[in-house]
């Protein structure tokens, strides 16, 4: 190849690139019931893109196979137990876009795991493993995994769900399977209230309809799964809401003192809104107030800054600030000390009553105690029934009280502001997953 070609091939790699930037990453999950498919399909989808190194991909050989699982599965205990324990994550791009993956786990016992992948995911995949459903039924029933993982991304406001049937190249009758178990599909996101962007029908293992369309396969003529994650939204900044800053660092002295005029500067990611020079803020939970006399990007330079992103924010005079603080647009929050929320509980300890944890909201840590248990939510008949416990990996809306108020919004409105994370106070476990109705 001349030097000509390659300063070519190099533009046009360039400008494939360029293309790439100007539309943001999607950062999307596969989830779904236990040996679904998931590492593999992402394992395709990263071999078929040729995101793949060869040297890589000669590490999963296994007896003259390519065992693309393993471009995933990479704990030992994974390995050793051909299973996905802890969500792993992977980046690739094609042409048109860059992608962020998470391998959530399916087992129950790893529930935690998946529900902190999906809270700050763009999209989610769930996966179904046609062979393991009585897919010849048009009444056929779902696994209760795979109903759980589509109502957890569906109460963790993923803002698009996408049904992949899996193994349809393992059945008879693949349009048959595929019909029946898209009716099904179909019904319980119904009953359920899920907003379903399609349902795809796939084979992780072969290839089918994952990165290249099969056109006419199992009676489906619509795009191929990655041709649909190519163009689906990424989530908005919540620009929207009153202004919310969690203070993650607080920068005590300053070496650069021309930026910050040697005050303090208070470092985090702005959750809502946007935070510019001049607007006043309160602190809570002081309740002092002050203005914001420079805002600071990553670089240290001078310049407003959008929700979503990370800031270095200076106040015009000295007020009492620490790690877990919050800055708030004033008078727009009203702090509370009693919230009910949705909880997805995911302690090996049941959730009862009285019982009470650390809560973390954004980077602040307040005592919260279990007042009331509402209801527990039946995965299968999706009723609300009286309960007084959570077991394991149930989900349920419960009524807390904090030892402190917090600035909170409800969870439709701000994935932020509106959710907890509850710990247990003796073994440090995430114990539950809190959404704020």
């Amino acid at each position: 190849m001349s030097t000509i070609d390659l300063i070519a091939g190099g533009a046009q790699a360039a400008g494939a690139a360029d293309q790439n930037d100007l539309k943001p990453a999607l950062k999307f999950i596969t989830c779904g019931s236990v040996d679904d498919g998931k590492s593999t399909l992402i394992g395709r989808l990263l071999v078929d893109s040729r995101a793949v190194l060869q040297d890589h991909l000669a590490g999963v050989q296994r007896g003259g196979e390519t065992d693309l699982a393993l471009l995933t599965d990479g704990l030992s205990a994974e390995r050793e137990q051909g299973i996905t324990i802890d969500v792993a994550y992977r980046y690739f791009a094609t042409e048109h876009r860059k992608f962020i993956i998470g391998d959530a786990p399916g087992h129950e016992q790893y529930t935690r795991n998946m529900v902190t992948a999906a809270s700050s995911a763009d999209a989610a995949v769930v996966l179904v493993d046609a062979t393991k459903l009585d897919w010849k039924n048009p009444q056929l029933e779902l696994l209760p995994q795979t109903r759980r993982h589509s109502l957890l991304v569906n109460l963790l406001r993923v803002p698009t769900i996408v049904f992949a049937v899996n193994k349809l190249d393992a059945v008879e009758d693949s349009t048959l399977a595929f019909n029946n178990i898209h009716a099904a599909l179909g019904a319980f996101a119904e009953a359920a209230k899920i907003p379903v962007q399609a349902t795809v029908p796939v084979s992780a293992l072969k290839g089918h309809n994952v990165v290249d369309a099969l056109p006419g396969w199992c009676g489906y003529a619509g795009p191929s799964l990655l041709e649909l994650l190519e163009h689906l939204p990424a989530t908005h900044a919540e620009a929207n809401e009153s202004f919310a800053f969690p203070v993650q660092w607080v920068e005590k002295f300053s070496s650069s003192s021309d930026t910050s005029q040697g005050r303090r500067v208070f470092w985090g990611r702005v959750a809502t809104c946007g935070v510019q020079a001049g607007q006043t803020v309160t602190v809570l939970p002081s309740g002092q107030t002050a203005v914001v006399a420079q805002v600071l990007n990553h670089a240290r330079q001078p310049k407003a800054i959008a929700a979503g992103h990370s800031a270095g924010i200076v106040l015009d005079r000295e007020v009492d600030v620490s790690r877990g603080d919050w800055l708030l647009a004033p008078d727009t929050f009203t702090p509370s000390r009693e919230l009910s929320v949705t909880i997805a509980w995911m302690d090996d300890e049941p959730l009862v009553a009285g019982r009470v944890y650390w809560a973390l909201h954004g980077h602040r840590w307040v005592k919260a105690k279990v007042r009331r248990i509402v209801h527990k939510l039946d995965v299968n008949t999706l009723a609300e029934e009286d309960a007084s416990e959570l077991p394991p990996n149930a989900i349920g809306h419960i009524q807390l009280s904090l030892q402190e108020p917090l600035a909170t919004l409800p969870y439709a409105r701000s994935r932020i502001l509106g959710s907890l994370v509850l710990v247990d106070t003796a073994s440090h476990k995430t114990s539950g997953a809190a959404l704020i109705l």
